[in-house]
């Protein structure tokens, strides 16, 4: 029973840290604009999400179980970054994809938080922070897994 306890336990942190990059910093550097601007144009989620680099809970996010058809585009600017049918399941609880809609779109950033090396995706016209990607995506479809949060999107329905 101890065992089993044991081993949700360190499969829910594993799959929890699948997408995190909940460190609160803000890399300044990189934004576009100043924190301050991007807090009166964004919502606290996006907010936290976008400039603070942080993430929301898997499964309770408003994309991770969306099936209808449509464009996925940054909650900032308005910009098309995904879309439905690169949508896929990938268990880990948050909205995954196979693709963006155009590399030029998003930019990938060496992630070091969590004691972890990781490849962050944010949005290269803004320096705000959508997710990561990883090499675990379905072979048959390029074999990449974009994790992104919700929050750094908004859902166009078609």
């Amino acid at each position: 029973m101890k065992r089993s306890i044991l081993a949700i336990a360190i499969l829910f942190t594993v799959t929890a840290l699948g997408c995190q990059n909940s460190n609160g910093q803000v890399n300044q550097k990189r934004l576009s604009k100043p924190a301050a601007e991007w807090k009166k144009q964004l919502s606290a989620d996006a907010y936290y999400i976008m400039v603070e680099s942080g993430t929301e809970p898997p499964f309770h996010n408003a994309y991770y179980n969306n099936h209808e058809k449509g464009v996925y585009v940054s909650a900032a600017t308005g910009d098309v970054l995904f879309t439905s049918e690169d949508k896929f399941e990938s268990g880990t609880g948050w909205p995954s994809f196979v693709k963006p809609v155009d590399m030029k779109k998003i930019k990938i950033v060496t992630d070091n938080s969590f004691g972890e090396t990781r490849d962050e995706v944010i949005e290269r016209s803004t320096g705000l922070h959508l997710g990561h990607v990883f090499d675990d995506g379905p072979a048959d479809r390029g074999g990449k897994r974009y994790c992104m949060n919700s929050g750094a999107l908004k859902f166009i329905k078609k």
